[in-house]
């Protein structure tokens, strides 16, 4: 095995990421705050990173500039774009959160060496570029490299995994006590069938008229196009695994 050292794939701003992907759509502020029924005051606030957006709003805002939630995720290609070609020559310093990228051994001549050529290139560009872009995450992610969103009303949320072009969202999700999808009480909708599994504290489902309470040990599974919210009612955290499967036309 060969070991290249790169950096660790850093979560951008939530709000640096919607407002390069609403520019990019031509849309204003004013016009997505009508779509999603919210204030302008309340999405410049995201952008600017004065405000986080509660789970619902994020969806509402997703939905409307037609990104999936796991795009939130890793760098942009807006963001690598402006920032091609800047920081220090190669050599001047090691960052200080790296990680290791071991790339199978590849020789054409069958012989387990990994020699120089258009072959051993693109397997390196491959495996940087899987690395560096965050376009996948895995197949083994430990506790300290899962990226993190954090959310309003006291909601994180850790990417547990990803692949190349398939809208997932694996996520850990914790609601510390008191938090909730949705500052506002609303229910929300968003595309996609959820999967959710709780691994500790409570966590209370509102879905459509009824009214579910989780504890450790249960599972959902519903058409997230149903109305719904979460909330933690208890003092103690509540912690999941979430799986959204998103559909897109």
């Amino acid at each position: 095995m060969r070991e290249v050292v790169v950096a660790s794939p850093a979560v951008p701003p939530i709000g640096a990421r919607l407002r390069a992907e609403r520019v990019r759509r031509g849309v204003s502020i004013r016009g997505l705050a009508r779509d999603i029924g919210v204030s302008a005051s309340l999405i410049s606030q995201i952008e600017t990173e004065k405000s986080s957006p509660s789970v619902s709003t994020l969806y509402a805002i997703s939905t409307a500039l037609g990104i999936s939630i796991e795009e939130l995720f890793g760098p942009s290609t807006t963001e690598e774009a402006a920032t091609e070609g800047e920081g220090e020559p190669a050599g001047a310093g090691e960052p200080a959160d790296v990680r290791v990228v071991r790339l199978p051994a590849f020789s054409p001549a069958g012989d387990g060496a990994l020699r120089e050529g258009p072959a051993a290139a693109a397997l390196l560009t491959a495996a940087l570029t899987a690395a560096g872009t965050g376009e996948r995450v895995g197949p083994v992610i430990t506790p300290g490299e899962r990226e993190v969103l954090t959310l309003d009303s006291g909601v994180t949320w850790e990417l547990l995994g990803r692949m190349p072009h398939k809208h997932v969202e694996f996520l850990l999700i914790t609601y510390q006590p008191g938090g909730t999808s949705s500052s506002s009480g609303l229910l929300m909708r968003h595309t996609g069938i959820e999967f959710g599994f709780v691994i500790s504290g409570e966590l209370t489902l509102s879905l459509g008229f009824e009214t579910h309470k989780l504890t450790a040990g249960d599972a959902v599974s519903f058409d997230s196009s149903n109305p719904h919210a979460y909330r933690n009612e208890s003092t103690e955290p509540a912690v999941g695994v979430w799986f959204v499967l998103e559909r897109w036309a």
